[in-house]
Protein backbone atom coordinates (compact mmCIF):
# COMPACT_ATOMS: atom_id res chain seq x y z
CA UNK A 1 0.00 0.00 0.00
CA UNK A 2 1.46 3.44 -0.65
CA UNK A 3 1.17 6.30 1.90
CA UNK A 4 -2.07 8.16 1.25
CA UNK A 5 -0.35 11.34 2.20
CA UNK A 6 2.75 10.43 -0.70
CA UNK A 7 0.10 9.94 -2.53
CA UNK A 8 -1.82 13.50 -2.13
CA UNK A 9 1.61 14.95 -2.11
CA UNK A 10 2.29 13.46 -5.93
CA UNK A 11 -1.05 15.04 -7.11
CA UNK A 12 0.04 18.21 -5.86
CA UNK A 13 3.09 18.42 -7.04
CA UNK A 14 1.57 17.46 -10.34
CA UNK A 15 -0.98 20.02 -11.67
CA UNK A 16 -3.56 17.86 -13.92
CA UNK A 17 -3.31 20.91 -16.88
CA UNK A 18 0.41 20.84 -16.78
CA UNK A 19 0.16 17.07 -17.16
CA UNK A 20 -2.35 16.95 -20.00
CA UNK A 21 -0.66 19.47 -21.62
CA UNK A 22 1.95 16.73 -22.69
CA UNK A 23 -0.53 14.93 -24.46
CA UNK A 24 -2.78 17.56 -26.02
CA UNK A 25 -3.24 21.19 -27.15
CA UNK A 26 -5.02 23.25 -23.80
CA UNK A 27 -7.01 25.98 -24.18
CA UNK A 28 -8.64 28.08 -21.18
CA UNK A 29 -12.75 27.86 -21.16
CA UNK A 30 -13.61 29.97 -18.36
CA UNK A 31 -12.42 28.64 -15.00
CA UNK A 32 -11.71 25.19 -17.15
CA UNK A 33 -9.55 24.30 -20.34
CA UNK A 34 -10.46 21.95 -22.90
CA UNK A 35 -9.04 20.44 -25.51
CA UNK A 36 -9.22 17.20 -28.02
CA UNK A 37 -9.35 13.78 -26.41
CA UNK A 38 -5.85 12.59 -26.62
CA UNK A 39 -7.83 9.04 -26.03
CA UNK A 40 -10.57 9.12 -29.04
CA UNK A 41 -9.97 10.42 -32.38
CA UNK A 42 -12.00 13.80 -32.72
CA UNK A 43 -11.85 17.50 -34.56
CA UNK A 44 -13.54 19.41 -32.16
CA UNK A 45 -12.66 19.58 -28.49
CA UNK A 46 -14.70 17.17 -26.02
CA UNK A 47 -12.35 17.17 -23.59
CA UNK A 48 -12.55 19.25 -20.01
CA UNK A 49 -9.92 19.85 -17.81
CA UNK A 50 -11.84 21.02 -14.36
CA UNK A 51 -8.65 22.99 -12.63
CA UNK A 52 -10.08 23.85 -9.82
CA UNK A 53 -11.38 19.88 -8.88
CA UNK A 54 -7.86 18.97 -10.60
CA UNK A 55 -9.61 16.22 -12.75
CA UNK A 56 -10.65 15.29 -16.19
CA UNK A 57 -13.50 14.36 -18.55
CA UNK A 58 -14.06 13.74 -21.87
CA UNK A 59 -17.69 13.72 -22.78
CA UNK A 60 -17.08 11.88 -26.06
CA UNK A 61 -15.46 8.74 -25.33
CA UNK A 62 -16.22 8.93 -21.11
CA UNK A 63 -12.35 8.85 -20.45
CA UNK A 64 -12.32 10.93 -17.14
CA UNK A 65 -10.39 11.05 -13.24
CA UNK A 66 -7.53 12.47 -11.76
CA UNK A 67 -3.80 13.17 -12.97
CA UNK A 68 -2.75 9.23 -11.83
CA UNK A 69 -5.95 8.09 -14.20
CA UNK A 70 -4.79 10.11 -16.50
CA UNK A 71 -1.33 8.53 -16.88
CA UNK A 72 -2.35 5.12 -16.62
CA UNK A 73 -4.13 5.25 -19.40
CA UNK A 74 -2.01 7.61 -21.58
CA UNK A 75 1.28 5.98 -20.66
CA UNK A 76 -0.82 2.17 -20.10
CA UNK A 77 0.47 2.15 -16.61
CA UNK A 78 -0.42 0.13 -13.99
CA UNK A 79 -1.84 2.10 -10.69
CA UNK A 80 1.72 2.12 -8.75
CA UNK A 81 3.54 2.75 -11.98
CA UNK A 82 1.94 5.63 -12.52
CA UNK A 83 2.93 7.35 -9.19
CA UNK A 84 6.11 6.24 -9.77
CA UNK A 85 6.10 8.19 -13.66
CA UNK A 86 4.28 10.95 -12.04
CA UNK A 87 7.04 10.79 -8.80
CA UNK A 88 10.20 10.93 -11.10
CA UNK A 89 8.69 13.77 -12.78
CA UNK A 90 8.64 16.01 -9.53
CA UNK A 91 11.49 14.12 -7.36
CA UNK A 92 9.60 12.01 -5.10
CA UNK A 93 10.12 8.07 -4.13
CA UNK A 94 7.51 6.41 -3.73
CA UNK A 95 8.05 2.90 -1.33
CA UNK A 96 5.26 0.12 -2.25
CA UNK A 97 4.57 -1.34 1.56
CA UNK A 98 2.29 -3.63 0.00
CA UNK A 99 2.98 -7.57 0.20
CA UNK A 100 1.44 -7.94 -3.12
CA UNK A 101 3.91 -6.75 -5.26
CA UNK A 102 3.62 -6.81 -8.91
CA UNK A 103 4.06 -10.03 -10.88
CA UNK A 104 6.88 -8.84 -12.59
CA UNK A 105 9.32 -6.15 -11.67
CA UNK A 106 9.75 -4.08 -14.69
CA UNK A 107 13.48 -3.12 -13.81
CA UNK A 108 14.25 -6.47 -13.95
CA UNK A 109 12.57 -6.89 -17.51
CA UNK A 110 14.23 -4.16 -18.90
CA UNK A 111 17.60 -5.71 -17.70
CA UNK A 112 16.72 -8.94 -19.41
CA UNK A 113 15.55 -7.17 -22.78
CA UNK A 114 18.91 -5.41 -22.51
CA UNK A 115 20.47 -8.83 -22.37
CA UNK A 116 19.00 -10.31 -24.77
CA UNK A 117 19.87 -7.50 -26.95
CA UNK A 118 23.63 -7.90 -26.30
CA UNK A 119 23.28 -11.64 -26.79
CA UNK A 120 22.18 -11.32 -30.32
CA UNK A 121 24.60 -8.09 -31.31
CA UNK A 122 27.66 -10.95 -30.00
CA UNK A 123 25.86 -14.04 -32.23
CA UNK A 124 26.05 -11.38 -35.23
CA UNK A 125 29.46 -9.77 -34.80
CA UNK A 126 31.49 -12.67 -33.22
CA UNK A 127 29.95 -16.13 -33.43
CA UNK A 128 30.40 -18.71 -36.12
CA UNK A 129 26.44 -19.15 -35.89
CA UNK A 130 26.05 -15.63 -36.80
CA UNK A 131 27.42 -16.20 -40.20
CA UNK A 132 24.05 -16.62 -41.98
CA UNK A 133 23.21 -13.50 -40.04
CA UNK A 134 26.17 -11.52 -41.83
CA UNK A 135 25.59 -13.04 -45.08
CA UNK A 136 22.05 -11.29 -45.11
CA UNK A 137 23.37 -7.72 -43.63
CA UNK A 138 25.87 -7.53 -46.59
CA UNK A 139 23.29 -8.41 -49.35
CA UNK A 140 20.99 -5.79 -47.84
CA UNK A 141 24.10 -2.95 -47.63
CA UNK A 142 23.72 -2.76 -43.94
CA UNK A 143 27.10 -0.71 -42.89
CA UNK A 144 28.66 -1.87 -39.56
CA UNK A 145 28.63 1.62 -38.44
CA UNK A 146 24.61 0.88 -39.41
CA UNK A 147 24.13 -2.11 -37.61
CA UNK A 148 25.93 -0.94 -34.21
CA UNK A 149 23.88 2.34 -34.46
CA UNK A 150 20.33 0.09 -34.47
CA UNK A 151 21.74 -2.68 -32.31
CA UNK A 152 20.79 -5.16 -34.90
CA UNK A 153 21.85 -8.49 -34.67
CA UNK A 154 21.43 -12.35 -34.75
CA UNK A 155 18.91 -15.12 -33.18
CA UNK A 156 21.16 -18.54 -33.68
CA UNK A 157 19.04 -21.15 -35.58
CA UNK A 158 18.69 -23.23 -31.88
CA UNK A 159 16.18 -23.69 -29.78
CA UNK A 160 17.58 -22.96 -26.45
CA UNK A 161 20.74 -20.56 -27.39
CA UNK A 162 18.66 -17.68 -25.87
CA UNK A 163 16.53 -19.03 -23.34
CA UNK A 164 19.86 -20.91 -21.79
CA UNK A 165 22.26 -17.70 -21.49
CA UNK A 166 18.96 -15.93 -20.05
CA UNK A 167 18.81 -18.78 -17.41
CA UNK A 168 22.81 -18.41 -16.52
CA UNK A 169 22.16 -14.89 -15.51
CA UNK A 170 18.89 -15.71 -13.38
CA UNK A 171 16.55 -14.84 -15.29
CA UNK A 172 13.31 -16.90 -15.11
CA UNK A 173 10.98 -19.01 -17.48
CA UNK A 174 8.06 -16.75 -16.61
CA UNK A 175 9.96 -13.34 -17.08
CA UNK A 176 11.00 -14.89 -20.65
CA UNK A 177 7.83 -15.60 -21.70
CA UNK A 178 5.88 -12.67 -20.20
CA UNK A 179 8.72 -10.36 -22.56
CA UNK A 180 7.82 -12.42 -25.91
CA UNK A 181 11.36 -14.08 -25.88
CA UNK A 182 10.60 -17.56 -25.49
CA UNK A 183 7.71 -20.18 -25.06
CA UNK A 184 6.40 -23.37 -23.51
CA UNK A 185 6.16 -26.00 -25.12
CA UNK A 186 2.83 -28.42 -24.39
CA UNK A 187 5.42 -30.55 -21.96
CA UNK A 188 6.21 -27.65 -20.64
CA UNK A 189 9.75 -26.85 -22.06
CA UNK A 190 11.28 -23.95 -22.74
CA UNK A 191 11.99 -22.51 -26.35
CA UNK A 192 13.56 -19.58 -27.94
CA UNK A 193 10.85 -17.85 -29.99
CA UNK A 194 13.26 -15.66 -32.33
CA UNK A 195 15.40 -18.15 -34.51
CA UNK A 196 17.46 -17.87 -37.73
CA UNK A 197 16.19 -14.28 -38.00
CA UNK A 198 17.93 -10.50 -37.83
CA UNK A 199 16.84 -9.45 -34.74
CA UNK A 200 15.86 -5.39 -34.53
CA UNK A 201 15.78 -4.28 -30.36
CA UNK A 202 12.60 -1.80 -30.11
CA UNK A 203 13.74 1.09 -27.87
CA UNK A 204 10.99 3.29 -26.48
CA UNK A 205 12.22 7.04 -26.29
CA UNK A 206 14.02 6.92 -23.09
CA UNK A 207 16.31 4.21 -24.66
CA UNK A 208 14.95 1.18 -23.09
CA UNK A 209 14.97 -2.13 -24.98
CA UNK A 210 11.38 -3.30 -25.06
CA UNK A 211 10.36 -5.31 -28.00
CA UNK A 212 12.46 -7.00 -30.68
CA UNK A 213 11.44 -7.75 -34.33
CA UNK A 214 13.29 -10.46 -36.31
CA UNK A 215 13.27 -10.83 -39.84
CA UNK A 216 13.83 -14.66 -41.65
CA UNK A 217 16.60 -14.28 -43.81
CA UNK A 218 15.57 -16.90 -46.28
CA UNK A 219 12.67 -17.47 -48.93
CA UNK A 220 11.32 -19.82 -46.51
CA UNK A 221 7.46 -20.48 -46.17
CA UNK A 222 7.87 -18.74 -42.44
CA UNK A 223 6.16 -15.41 -41.76
CA UNK A 224 9.06 -12.25 -42.95
CA UNK A 225 8.91 -10.85 -39.86
CA UNK A 226 8.09 -12.10 -36.37
CA UNK A 227 7.29 -9.29 -33.91
CA UNK A 228 7.17 -8.78 -30.13
CA UNK A 229 3.32 -9.52 -28.89
CA UNK A 230 1.74 -6.41 -25.98
CA UNK A 231 3.81 -7.49 -23.14
CA UNK A 232 4.21 -5.29 -19.54
CA UNK A 233 7.24 -3.00 -21.23
CA UNK A 234 5.47 -2.54 -25.57
CA UNK A 235 2.80 -2.09 -26.93
CA UNK A 236 2.25 -2.16 -30.27
CA UNK A 237 -0.32 0.20 -30.74
CA UNK A 238 1.65 2.54 -28.62
CA UNK A 239 4.94 2.34 -30.28
CA UNK A 240 6.95 3.19 -33.48
CA UNK A 241 10.13 1.99 -34.42
CA UNK A 242 13.25 4.74 -34.60
CA UNK A 243 11.35 6.61 -33.00
CA UNK A 244 13.54 7.49 -30.18
CA UNK A 245 16.22 9.13 -33.21
CA UNK A 246 13.52 10.59 -35.23
CA UNK A 247 12.43 12.73 -32.33
CA UNK A 248 15.81 14.20 -31.92
CA UNK A 249 16.08 14.87 -35.29
CA UNK A 250 15.44 18.59 -35.88
CA UNK A 251 13.27 17.99 -38.95
CA UNK A 252 9.85 20.08 -39.35
CA UNK A 253 8.13 16.65 -40.10
CA UNK A 254 8.33 12.90 -39.76
CA UNK A 255 8.57 10.23 -42.34
CA UNK A 256 6.11 7.28 -41.61
CA UNK A 257 7.33 4.26 -43.10
CA UNK A 258 5.91 0.86 -43.24
CA UNK A 259 8.66 -1.57 -42.20
CA UNK A 260 12.11 -1.24 -40.29
CA UNK A 261 14.06 -2.16 -43.47
CA UNK A 262 12.75 0.94 -44.92
CA UNK A 263 13.50 3.28 -41.96
CA UNK A 264 16.65 2.13 -41.36
CA UNK A 265 17.80 2.59 -45.21
CA UNK A 266 16.05 5.94 -44.99
CA UNK A 267 18.32 6.79 -41.71
CA UNK A 268 21.60 5.60 -43.07
CA UNK A 269 21.16 7.74 -45.95
CA UNK A 270 20.44 10.77 -43.89
CA UNK A 271 16.99 11.04 -43.17
CA UNK A 272 16.86 10.02 -39.48
CA UNK A 273 13.64 11.58 -39.31
CA UNK A 274 11.70 8.46 -40.66
CA UNK A 275 9.46 6.38 -38.21
CA UNK A 276 7.42 2.99 -39.12
CA UNK A 277 4.73 0.77 -37.29
CA UNK A 278 5.87 -2.43 -35.29
CA UNK A 279 3.68 -5.48 -37.18
CA UNK A 280 0.67 -3.48 -37.40
CA UNK A 281 -1.36 -0.73 -39.54
CA UNK A 282 -1.28 2.64 -38.18
CA UNK A 283 -3.61 3.45 -35.21
CA UNK A 284 -5.06 6.16 -33.52
CA UNK A 285 -2.62 5.70 -31.04
CA UNK A 286 0.21 5.78 -32.80
CA UNK A 287 -1.41 9.08 -34.39
CA UNK A 288 -1.63 10.28 -31.08
CA UNK A 289 1.78 9.61 -30.14
CA UNK A 290 3.33 11.64 -33.50
CA UNK A 291 0.88 14.80 -32.25
CA UNK A 292 3.87 14.82 -29.32
CA UNK A 293 6.85 15.43 -31.89
CA UNK A 294 5.37 16.91 -34.82
CA UNK A 295 2.69 18.66 -37.10
CA UNK A 296 3.12 17.26 -39.99
CA UNK A 297 3.96 13.67 -41.36
CA UNK A 298 4.92 12.61 -45.04
CA UNK A 299 3.36 8.50 -45.76
CA UNK A 300 6.06 6.71 -47.32
CA UNK A 301 4.24 3.43 -47.83
CA UNK A 302 4.94 0.71 -50.43
CA UNK A 303 3.85 1.68 -53.90
CA UNK A 304 1.76 -1.90 -54.50
CA UNK A 305 -2.43 -1.70 -54.45
CA UNK A 306 -1.98 -2.61 -50.72
CA UNK A 307 0.40 0.48 -49.74
CA UNK A 308 -2.49 2.84 -51.85
CA UNK A 309 -4.69 1.33 -49.70
CA UNK A 310 -2.83 1.44 -46.31
CA UNK A 311 -1.85 5.19 -47.17
CA UNK A 312 -5.51 6.50 -47.37
CA UNK A 313 -6.41 4.93 -43.77
CA UNK A 314 -3.22 6.23 -42.55
CA UNK A 315 -4.08 10.11 -44.14
CA UNK A 316 -7.78 9.15 -42.54
CA UNK A 317 -6.23 8.59 -39.20
CA UNK A 318 -4.08 11.26 -39.19
CA UNK A 319 -5.95 13.85 -40.33
CA UNK A 320 -8.52 13.06 -37.42
CA UNK A 321 -6.10 14.19 -34.85
CA UNK A 322 -5.36 17.45 -36.70
CA UNK A 323 -2.11 16.41 -38.46
CA UNK A 324 -1.03 17.84 -41.76
CA UNK A 325 -0.53 15.19 -43.87
CA UNK A 326 1.52 14.88 -47.23
CA UNK A 327 2.05 11.87 -49.21
CA UNK A 328 5.56 10.83 -51.09
CA UNK A 329 5.03 8.85 -54.19
CA UNK A 330 8.06 6.56 -55.52
CA UNK A 331 8.14 5.68 -59.25
CA UNK A 332 10.21 2.83 -60.22
CA UNK A 333 10.84 1.10 -56.94
CA UNK A 334 8.41 -0.77 -54.31
CA UNK A 335 9.35 0.84 -51.63
CA UNK A 336 12.22 3.18 -50.22
CA UNK A 337 15.02 0.78 -49.63
CA UNK A 338 14.79 0.17 -52.98
CA UNK A 339 14.58 3.48 -54.50
CA UNK A 340 17.79 4.40 -52.44
CA UNK A 341 19.59 1.72 -54.09
CA UNK A 342 18.39 2.28 -57.55
CA UNK A 343 18.53 6.56 -57.40
CA UNK A 344 20.62 7.50 -54.25
CA UNK A 345 20.08 9.95 -51.52
CA UNK A 346 19.63 12.69 -54.16
CA UNK A 347 16.48 11.85 -56.16
CA UNK A 348 14.78 10.65 -52.68
CA UNK A 349 15.31 14.20 -51.63
CA UNK A 350 13.73 15.58 -54.47
CA UNK A 351 10.97 13.64 -54.16
CA UNK A 352 10.59 15.19 -50.75
CA UNK A 353 10.30 18.45 -52.19
CA UNK A 354 7.67 17.47 -54.86
CA UNK A 355 4.90 14.98 -51.90
CA UNK A 356 1.16 15.42 -52.83
CA UNK A 357 -1.17 16.47 -50.39
CA UNK A 358 -3.61 14.57 -49.08
CA UNK A 359 -6.36 16.11 -51.49
CA UNK A 360 -4.19 15.43 -54.46
CA UNK A 361 -3.20 12.02 -53.54
CA UNK A 362 -6.68 10.68 -52.56
CA UNK A 363 -8.49 12.73 -55.90
CA UNK A 364 -5.51 10.89 -58.29
CA UNK A 365 -6.61 7.75 -56.26
CA UNK A 366 -10.11 8.14 -56.99
CA UNK A 367 -9.10 8.92 -60.83
CA UNK A 368 -7.03 6.25 -61.57
CA UNK A 369 -10.11 3.57 -60.83
CA UNK A 370 -12.06 5.12 -63.98
CA UNK A 371 -11.88 5.97 -67.23
CA UNK A 372 -13.24 9.36 -67.57
CA UNK A 373 -14.30 9.12 -70.89
CA UNK A 374 -17.08 6.86 -70.37
CA UNK A 375 -20.26 8.48 -68.57
CA UNK A 376 -20.93 6.22 -66.66
CA UNK A 377 -17.37 6.32 -64.95
CA UNK A 378 -17.32 9.61 -64.85
CA UNK A 379 -20.56 9.72 -63.03
CA UNK A 380 -19.45 7.35 -60.28
CA UNK A 381 -16.17 9.11 -60.21
CA UNK A 382 -17.98 12.27 -59.23
CA UNK A 383 -19.93 10.50 -56.70
CA UNK A 384 -16.75 9.19 -55.04
CA UNK A 385 -14.97 12.31 -55.18
CA UNK A 386 -18.27 13.89 -53.39
CA UNK A 387 -17.73 11.87 -50.45
CA UNK A 388 -14.59 12.52 -50.21
CA UNK A 389 -15.21 16.47 -49.85
CA UNK A 390 -18.15 15.34 -47.74
CA UNK A 391 -15.17 14.48 -45.00
CA UNK A 392 -13.48 17.93 -45.17
CA UNK A 393 -13.69 19.52 -41.96
CA UNK A 394 -13.02 22.69 -42.91
CA UNK A 395 -16.02 24.76 -45.10
CA UNK A 396 -13.39 27.08 -46.52
CA UNK A 397 -11.21 24.30 -47.26
CA UNK A 398 -14.23 22.41 -49.17
CA UNK A 399 -14.75 25.14 -51.08
CA UNK A 400 -11.21 25.55 -52.62
CA UNK A 401 -10.77 21.52 -53.41
CA UNK A 402 -14.41 21.99 -54.93
CA UNK A 403 -13.33 24.75 -57.31
CA UNK A 404 -10.05 23.02 -58.47
CA UNK A 405 -12.04 19.46 -58.70
CA UNK A 406 -14.79 21.49 -60.88
CA UNK A 407 -12.12 23.02 -63.69
CA UNK A 408 -9.98 19.51 -63.82
CA UNK A 409 -13.42 17.67 -64.62
CA UNK A 410 -15.30 20.07 -66.19
CA UNK A 411 -18.28 20.42 -64.60
CA UNK A 412 -20.19 23.05 -62.62
CA UNK A 413 -18.51 23.81 -58.67
CA UNK A 414 -22.40 23.89 -57.70
CA UNK A 415 -23.63 20.72 -58.96
CA UNK A 416 -20.83 19.13 -56.91
CA UNK A 417 -21.21 21.26 -53.94
CA UNK A 418 -24.84 20.65 -53.87
CA UNK A 419 -24.14 16.32 -53.98
CA UNK A 420 -21.03 16.93 -51.25
CA UNK A 421 -23.83 19.09 -48.87
CA UNK A 422 -26.34 16.64 -49.19
CA UNK A 423 -24.08 13.97 -48.28
CA UNK A 424 -22.82 16.09 -45.41
CA UNK A 425 -26.72 16.45 -44.29
CA UNK A 426 -27.12 12.63 -44.35
CA UNK A 427 -24.29 11.96 -42.75
CA UNK A 428 -25.27 14.54 -39.98
CA UNK A 429 -28.82 12.95 -39.17
CA UNK A 430 -27.12 9.57 -38.90
CA UNK A 431 -24.77 10.49 -36.71
CA UNK A 432 -27.36 12.29 -34.28
CA UNK A 433 -29.25 8.86 -34.75
CA UNK A 434 -26.65 6.94 -33.83
CA UNK A 435 -25.50 9.34 -30.77
CA UNK A 436 -29.18 9.11 -29.88
CA UNK A 437 -29.60 5.88 -30.11
CA UNK A 438 -26.20 5.28 -27.64
CA UNK A 439 -27.40 7.88 -24.92
CA UNK A 440 -30.42 5.80 -25.11
CA UNK A 441 -28.15 2.54 -24.64
CA UNK A 442 -26.12 4.26 -21.95
CA UNK A 443 -28.69 5.44 -19.60
CA UNK A 444 -30.63 2.10 -20.15
CA UNK A 445 -27.48 0.50 -19.06
CA UNK A 446 -27.34 -1.43 -22.08
CA UNK A 447 -23.75 -2.86 -22.84
CA UNK A 448 -22.36 -1.40 -19.45
CA UNK A 449 -18.84 -3.03 -18.87
CA UNK A 450 -18.19 -1.23 -15.70
CA UNK A 451 -21.15 -1.73 -14.27
CA UNK A 452 -22.79 -4.84 -16.10
CA UNK A 453 -25.72 -5.53 -13.51
CA UNK A 454 -27.01 -2.10 -14.00
CA UNK A 455 -29.15 -2.99 -16.70
CA UNK A 456 -31.54 -5.57 -14.76
CA UNK A 457 -31.56 -3.15 -11.83
CA UNK A 458 -31.84 0.20 -13.22
CA UNK A 459 -34.14 1.32 -11.01
CA UNK A 460 -31.40 0.51 -8.04
CA UNK A 461 -28.50 1.56 -9.92
CA UNK A 462 -29.71 4.69 -10.74
CA UNK A 463 -30.32 5.37 -7.01
CA UNK A 464 -26.89 3.74 -6.18
CA UNK A 465 -25.14 6.28 -8.33
CA UNK A 466 -26.62 9.35 -7.07
CA UNK A 467 -25.90 7.91 -3.64
CA UNK A 468 -21.96 7.17 -4.54
CA UNK A 469 -21.92 11.10 -6.27
CA UNK A 470 -22.88 12.32 -3.38
CA UNK A 471 -20.32 10.22 -1.09
CA UNK A 472 -17.46 11.18 -3.14
CA UNK A 473 -18.50 14.80 -3.47
CA UNK A 474 -19.21 15.46 -0.03
CA UNK A 475 -17.61 14.79 3.23
CA UNK A 476 -20.09 15.17 5.68
CA UNK A 477 -22.12 12.31 3.59
CA UNK A 478 -19.60 9.97 4.60
CA UNK A 479 -19.40 11.08 8.62
CA UNK A 480 -22.90 10.01 8.11
CA UNK A 481 -22.84 6.71 7.18
CA UNK A 482 -19.72 6.13 9.48
CA UNK A 483 -21.84 7.05 12.20
CA UNK A 484 -25.26 5.87 11.54
CA UNK A 485 -24.53 2.58 9.87
CA UNK A 486 -27.67 1.38 9.87
CA UNK A 487 -28.52 4.50 7.50
CA UNK A 488 -26.53 3.11 4.33
CA UNK A 489 -24.45 -0.79 4.13
CA UNK A 490 -22.81 -2.75 1.58
CA UNK A 491 -25.47 -5.31 1.75
CA UNK A 492 -28.46 -2.28 0.58
CA UNK A 493 -26.30 -2.43 -2.84
CA UNK A 494 -27.52 -4.55 -5.47
CA UNK A 495 -24.87 -4.09 -8.39
CA UNK A 496 -21.56 -5.21 -7.44
CA UNK A 497 -19.81 -2.03 -9.34
CA UNK A 498 -22.13 0.02 -6.31
CA UNK A 499 -21.01 -2.52 -3.34
CA UNK A 500 -17.26 -2.34 -4.44
CA UNK A 501 -17.08 1.67 -4.57
CA UNK A 502 -19.23 1.94 -1.16
CA UNK A 503 -17.47 -0.86 0.42
CA UNK A 504 -13.89 0.90 -0.51
CA UNK A 505 -15.09 4.56 0.72
CA UNK A 506 -16.68 2.97 3.83
CA UNK A 507 -13.50 0.99 4.61
CA UNK A 508 -11.15 3.99 3.55
CA UNK A 509 -13.20 6.52 6.07
CA UNK A 510 -13.07 4.10 9.10
CA UNK A 511 -9.35 3.73 8.87
CA UNK A 512 -9.10 7.15 8.71
CA UNK A 513 -7.45 7.29 5.28
CA UNK A 514 -9.86 7.77 2.71
CA UNK A 515 -9.02 9.95 -0.60
CA UNK A 516 -9.90 9.58 -3.71
CA UNK A 517 -6.50 9.20 -5.08
CA UNK A 518 -5.84 6.21 -2.93
CA UNK A 519 -8.98 5.01 -4.30
CA UNK A 520 -8.08 4.62 -7.29
CA UNK A 521 -5.30 1.80 -6.22
CA UNK A 522 -8.28 -0.40 -6.19
CA UNK A 523 -9.70 0.59 -9.46
CA UNK A 524 -9.17 -0.02 -13.32
CA UNK A 525 -9.03 3.73 -15.35
CA UNK A 526 -12.47 2.73 -16.63
CA UNK A 527 -13.89 2.50 -13.03
CA UNK A 528 -12.00 5.46 -12.45
CA UNK A 529 -14.04 7.69 -15.15
CA UNK A 530 -17.17 6.58 -14.16
CA UNK A 531 -16.64 7.70 -10.41
CA UNK A 532 -15.60 11.06 -12.51
CA UNK A 533 -19.03 11.00 -14.59
CA UNK A 534 -21.26 10.12 -11.14
CA UNK A 535 -20.00 12.96 -9.41
CA UNK A 536 -20.23 15.23 -12.21
CA UNK A 537 -24.56 14.18 -12.27
CA UNK A 538 -24.18 15.66 -9.00
CA UNK A 539 -22.07 18.82 -8.37
CA UNK A 540 -24.39 20.26 -11.71
CA UNK A 541 -27.15 20.19 -9.05
CA UNK A 542 -28.18 22.56 -6.51
CA UNK A 543 -30.40 20.29 -3.77
CA UNK A 544 -27.03 17.49 -2.41
CA UNK A 545 -27.47 18.30 1.59
CA UNK A 546 -28.80 15.54 4.25
CA UNK A 547 -32.16 15.59 3.04
CA UNK A 548 -31.61 14.41 -0.70
CA UNK A 549 -29.32 11.68 0.99
CA UNK A 550 -31.36 10.13 2.93
CA UNK A 551 -34.42 9.56 0.13
CA UNK A 552 -31.80 8.27 -1.71
CA UNK A 553 -31.03 5.49 0.77
CA UNK A 554 -34.24 5.02 1.43
CA UNK A 555 -34.89 4.69 -2.21
CA UNK A 556 -32.40 1.88 -2.75
CA UNK A 557 -33.27 0.01 0.51
CA UNK A 558 -37.11 0.27 -1.75
CA UNK A 559 -35.67 -1.31 -4.27
CA UNK A 560 -33.89 -3.75 -2.67
CA UNK A 561 -37.08 -4.79 -1.00
CA UNK A 562 -38.82 -5.07 -4.55
CA UNK A 563 -36.24 -6.77 -5.52
CA UNK A 564 -36.39 -9.86 -3.03
CA UNK A 565 -39.99 -10.18 -3.08
CA UNK A 566 -39.74 -10.76 -6.81
CA UNK A 567 -37.63 -13.48 -5.82
CA UNK A 568 -39.31 -15.06 -3.72
CA UNK A 569 -42.98 -14.46 -5.30
CA UNK A 570 -44.92 -17.29 -6.87
CA UNK A 571 -47.40 -16.98 -9.51
CA UNK A 572 -50.99 -18.37 -9.32
CA UNK A 573 -49.73 -20.08 -13.02
CA UNK A 574 -46.46 -21.61 -11.18
CA UNK A 575 -48.42 -22.81 -8.45
CA UNK A 576 -50.99 -24.90 -11.05
CA UNK A 577 -48.69 -25.81 -13.12
CA UNK A 578 -46.53 -27.15 -10.11
CA UNK A 579 -49.92 -28.81 -8.52
CA UNK A 580 -50.69 -30.37 -11.96
CA UNK A 581 -46.76 -31.85 -12.20
CA UNK A 582 -47.65 -33.40 -9.22
CA UNK A 583 -50.86 -34.93 -9.83
CA UNK A 584 -49.43 -36.53 -12.80
CA UNK A 585 -46.29 -38.14 -10.97
CA UNK A 586 -48.96 -39.48 -8.32
CA UNK A 587 -51.46 -41.30 -11.20
CA UNK A 588 -48.30 -42.81 -12.99
CA UNK A 589 -47.32 -44.52 -9.33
Amino acid sequence: MIDPKIVEEIKLRNPIEDVMAQYADLKRAGSNMVCLCPFHSEKTPSCTVFTARQSFYCFGCGAGGDVISLVRRAEGLEYVEALEYLGKRVGIEVVNTDERRPRYDKNRLYEMNKAAARFFRDVLFSRPEGEAGRQYARSRELSEAVVKHFGIGFAPDSYTALSGYLKDLGYTDEEMVACFLAKKNERGRLYDIFRARLMFPILDVSGNVIAFSGRRIDGGKEMKYVNSADTPLFYKRKNLFALRYAKNSCADNLILCEGQMDTIALHAAGFENAVATLGTALTPDHARLLTKYTKKVTLCYDSDEAGVNATQKALRILGEVGLETAVLQLTGAKDPDEYLKKYGKDAFARLLGETRSKFRFSLDSILAKYDMKQTDDRVRAIEEICRMLADVYSVSEREIYTREIAEELGVSADSIKQDTDRLIAKARRERKKAESEEARRRIAGIGDRVNPDYVSNTGAASAEDQLLGLLLLYDEHRATVLRHPDLLSPEDFITAFGKKIFSLILEGEKNGQYSEAALGESLTVEEAARLEALKMKRVSLRQNGAEVFAAYCAALREEKKKKELDKSAVSADDLAGYFAGLHKKLNEK
